[in-house]
């Protein structure tokens, strides 16, 4: 990728900066991953997905210089948002956590926890951007296609499972609903459903967007309203529907079972790993 955007260099900037001012001499890496990385940022809404690599746990009272940090930076740059964890070297690479009290921020709050996965090391080592350390390929862990299906099978029948669950039983709810909100569910669930499918399928990892584009050449004709709809919301280019508000989210759930159901019976049977 090339320059990056200049709302992100604003971001990254300020925050660089106070980080340094605040909390000296702790910062050692900084990686950008996710749309950036891949290449796919779109302007009022993609976050800034990074990692952070520090020398140092941090404690109770440099956890609340960094919160006052993000929400610092938060007030001053609501868009676009940081979504990232923070690290030491010996983290990096990990496919499984000894501990799990790695400083995260992520929906305006840090917290303690694993935010991190073989997606993201797959991103970091193929695609990640350096803002402060060395080259991401440089780095000293391996990550391979194994690592990738594994974890996309398992998240599939886990999180993506239980969450089409959860939706379904708060289908009555649907009124309460604001039109946004039913917005945002199209758009994660979808096209977040879709990148898990391109990676059975193709065994690398690209963004919702591409994920929506490469779906439209794959699937049958009759998903492609739900996603060309997720496509639409995602660039913020959203067209006005005939259907009902309960009518757009059934037709998720439909969506997401096929998909779900596709890559259990034909996709990962088949999957061979190199």
């Amino acid at each position: 990728m090339g320059k990056l955007p200049v709302d992100v260099e604003k971001v990254l900037d300020k925050y660089i900066s106070m980080l340094h001012e605040r909390l000296p001499n702790s910062l050692e890496g900084f990686y950008l991953q996710g749309s950036i990385a891949l290449d796919a940022y779109v302007d009022g809404s993609s976050d800034i997905d990074f990692i952070a690599i520090i020398n140092r746990r941090l404690s109770e009272r440099e956890m609340r210089v960094l919160s006052e940090i993000h929400r610092t930076i938060a007030n001053t740059y609501p868009k676009p948002e940081m979504d990232g964890v923070y690290l030491m070297w010996a983290d990096i690479g990990k496919l499984e956590a000894v501990e799990t009290n790695y400083p995260f921020y992520n929906g305006g709050k840090l917290g303690y926890g694993v935010h991190y996965n073989a997606i993201s090391w797959w991103i970091l080592k193929t695609n990640g951007i350096n803002i402060l350390g060395p080259e991401p390929t440089s780095l000293n862990f391996k990550i391979n296609t194994q690592h990738l299906i594994s974890y996309v099978v398992e998240n599939m029948n886990s999180y993506w499972t239980g969450r089409i669950q959860k939706i379904e039983l708060a289908m009555e709810d649907m009124p309460q609903l604001l039109a946004k909100e039913i917005d945002d569910e199209i758009e994660w669930s979808v096209l977040g459903l879709l990148r898990q499918y391109y990676t059975l399928k193709e065994h690398g990892i690209i963004s919702k967007l591409d994920a929506g584009e490469y779906a439209l050449l794959h699937l049958p004709e009759e998903w492609h309203p739900i996603i060309q709809e997720a496509i639409d919301i995602r660039n913020g280019a959203k067209r006005e529907s005939s259907s009902s508000d309960r009518e757009r989210m059934e037709a998720v759930l439909r969506f997401s079972k096929y998909i779900i159901d596709n890559c259990n019976s034909s996709l990962i049977p088949k999957t061979k790993i190199s």
